[in-house]
């Protein structure tokens, strides 16, 4: 790991009277793993949407490769710092193929052939090549989820932001994205996920950050956090999460 890709700097995000995210300030190095935990309403996945700029921050910066997002070309940036979300954004009158080809030739302007060549390496990599004519209505929640990582890998982007990929699943679907979350890690990519996956947080990540009420609470190694926390509350939420 080297420099830091992205650097979220003072971040404060309000909707009306409700302060969603209060002065936050973190990093992430190339090649890091970083997950955020925390309970629902904790300011996670509004942090996770300002990352990609589809809430703008109320204040403060966020930079890439220490430019501001908010001076970049926004297409060109998601491209680089793609999303998997929770429910999949699949085009469901789309094959699974198309879902992947689509981006790449209207952002990066490749050719169909260029952009069917990257969709297939993806999908055979995350399992998902038998399936290339199919539609997602054909598919499980799981299967589903692993053409959407296909699909944003296929962007060749720097940096995966993960909001919650496996909440909308049903439990005997969850490893399967997860291994594939794992492999992705393993490969050197660049990595913030928000998870209520304990396991992953703490055996895949290099770094965790426990969120509350809009504040970043803790952040140091899955070590640190899952067995020696300095926050009272860090240790409230992980009793009671590990428990169950």
């Amino acid at each position: 790991m080297s420099e830091d890709i992205i650097k979220v700097e003072h971040l404060s995000k309000r909707f009306g009277e409700n302060i969603v995210l209060r002065d936050i300030d973190f990093s992430v190095k190339q090649g890091e793993v970083l997950s955020i935990i925390g309970s629902s309403g904790s300011g996670k996945s509004t942090l996770l949407r300002c990352i990609n700029f589809m809430e703008l921050p109320t204040k403060g910066e966020i930079l890439f490769h220490d430019q501001a997002i908010g001076r970049m070309n926004l297409s060109g940036y998601r491209a680089k710092v793609g999303m998997v979300f929770q429910s999949f954004n699949l085009f469901g009158h789309l094959t699974v193929l198309d879902n992947c080809i689509v981006a790449q030739m209207k952002v990066l302007k490749r050719s169909r052939e260029e952009a069917k060549e990257k969709a297939l390496i993806y999908l055979k990599n995350v399992g998902m090549y038998p399936y290339c004519n199919a539609k997602p209505k054909q598919l499980s929640g799981g299967q589903k989820q692993r053409v959407a990582i296909a699909r944003a890998l296929a962007m060749d982007p720097e940096v995966l932001l993960f909001d919650e990929p496996t909440s909308a699943l049903d439990p005997e679907m969850v490893g399967e994205v997860l291994n594939v979350m794992k492999a992705l890690a393993a490969s050197g990519l660049t990595m913030l996920v928000v998870t209520h996956e304990m396991a992953f947080a703490r055996d895949v990540s290099h770094r965790v950050v426990f969120m509350d009420q809009g504040v970043i609470v803790e952040n140091d190694t899955p070590e640190v956090v899952f067995t020696n926390p300095k926050n009272a509350r860090t240790r409230e939420f992980l009793t009671r999460v590990l428990d169950n």
